[in-house]
């Protein structure tokens, strides 16, 4: 009946990820996976309770863990708002870090030092696996959520010799697993996570603001192969099996990020990317002398009343305003005026994989208007308006232009081949990844500072009244 059980939850979980695939199906994917770990837990303790593995001491402490941790995870997902997310994210790999690394050490003493036959240093492989990938990814996420939480700064720590450190630190934690394996001594073990716990600080240390989306995807599958390595210390299939689909699913997601920000995916595993390569940027006097066109809202509805194609871009400067229910009202007004509204998409917009997609979905944008990046860069020249939302790296025209950029290379939507670009933010600020857009000082560029979602509601009662008419 366990088997049965575990194999219902394997298949709901492989469901989920199709689910998590689309928009349109994502609702019903987290149902399958809820549904799936859900059937897992409760087949596990009953599989603990049935042979006697469990005393009534240990099975009443777990339950009680269980209803507590499951309290706490329901509080935080109903208070977390939208923006905060990607930050949620990070924090939850850190606990399936530590817990890989506790199980790897509690399998550890549960079994002391005996003959060193071949199923004895397997166990101990196994062990000292679940605990040092456990270790990397908790330390590395506690990074991660600090920059997603601007308690530490987004900047790429960059030092030299710092991929000689990475690697010292990578072949010590080798080394100290041989010696684990050979001595069966806790110390070592103790001292391989550290190794590996500094090696995931300074990895994520090393990585630009601008990437940290591709930063958490790659912890994603860290969590997931930290699982699978706990999979089989305990023995349990069903737990390798849902490692290895996290871990993977983590890396592919990573691989499809790094292509469309043209990083290279080895990078992410090294760190030291998303640092800026050049120097302050000497143009910023020139910016500042030449200002910027700023436009109100009711210029900026009599500009789209008057234009036949309309595209709107969405950054995180819309998720923090929790702008997207306005945004699809003023759609809806411009839609009912017969102007061509559409949505253009960047893989990383935000601060997590698919995160204006899940906003844009959460206020009922119908998804055939929603376009990827690579969709709809094409359409630029022929747009008459493109309106930005709080967007700002990735329509930074100096990913193409600008060699010296830290952002050089990296696809963007270019919004500034449309005829007339809107920008809404509440300054002029550089974003997340710390450097200036050239994009508010060019010509066809207006400014319309405000916070997005008051900008864009007084953008709606201005085109309900007909613009500036």
């Amino acid at each position: 009946m366990v088997a049965l059980a575990y194999l219902v939850s394997a298949i709901c979980f492989v469901l989920s990820l199709g689910g998590l695939a689309s928009p349109s199906s994502a609702r019903r994917g987290n149902t399958l996976g809820i549904a799936g770990m859900a059937v897992a837990v409760v087949a596990t303790v009953y599989l603990a309770f049935s042979t006697g593995s469990a005393s009534k001491e240990s099975l009443t402490a777990a339950a009680i863990s269980l209803i507590a941790g499951g309290a706490i995870g329901a509080v935080l997902a109903k208070r977390v708002a939208m923006t905060a997310m990607p930050e949620l994210v990070a924090i939850l790999h850190s606990f399936v870090g530590i817990a890989a690394a506790f199980v790897g050490i509690a399998g550890f003493l549960a079994h002391p030092p005996g003959e060193l036959d071949g199923a004895r240093i397997v166990h101990l492989i196994e062990c000292y696996l679940g605990v040092i990938i456990g270790s990397l990814t908790f330390t590395g996420s506690l990074v991660a959520f600090g920059k997603l939480k601007e308690l530490i700064k987004s900047k790429a720590l960059v030092f030299p010799m710092r991929h000689g450190l990475n690697l010292a630190l990578a072949l010590g934690t080798v080394a100290v697993g041989a010696w684990f394996v050979t001595g069966q001594g806790a110390i070592a073990l103790y001292v391989g996570a550290a190794l590996f716990g500094v090696l995931g600080v300074l990895l994520v240390m090393g990585i630009g603001g601008a990437d940290m989306p591709v930063v958490v995807s790659m912890l994603n599958s860290y969590s997931g192969w930290a699982a699978s390595a706990t999979g089989f210390l305990l023995g349990n299939d069903l737990l390798i099996i849902v490692g290895a689909l996290v871990g993977s699913s983590g890396a592919i997601l990573s691989y499809i990020m790094c292509k469309a920000m043209n990083r290279s995916f080895v990078s992410v595993i090294l760190g030291g990317f998303g640092a800026e390569v050049g120097g302050p940027d000497d143009r910023a006097e020139a910016f500042a002398a030449k200002g910027v066109n700023r436009a109100g809202p009711a210029d900026v509805a009599e500009l789209m009343l008057g234009a036949r194609s309309v595209i709107m871009v969405p950054g995180y400067g819309m998720a923090v305003a929790q702008a997207q229910h306005n945004v699809r009202e003023l759609t809806e007004l411009l839609q009912k005026k017969g102007i061509n509204v559409r949505f253009a998409i960047h893989p990383v917009a935000g601060r997590l994989p698919g995160h204006m997609n899940v906003l844009l979905a959460e206020a009922n944008v119908p998804y055939p208007i929603v376009f990827e990046m690579d969709e709809i860069n094409s359409e630029m020249p022929d747009t008459d308006v493109v309106l930005v939302l709080g967007a700002n790296d990735i329509v930074n025209p100096d990913a193409l232009e600008n060699p010296k950029s830290p952002l050089a290379g990296m696809p963007v939507l270019e919004v500034w081949r449309a005829q007339t670009v809107v920008a809404i933010k509440r300054s002029l600020n550089p974003g997340f990844a710390g450097i200036d857009n050239p994009l508010y000082y060019k010509d066809n560029t207006l400014m319309l500072f405000g916070d997005a979602r008051k900008m864009v509601e007084a953008l709606v009662s201005a085109v309900k009244g007909g613009g500036g008419h």
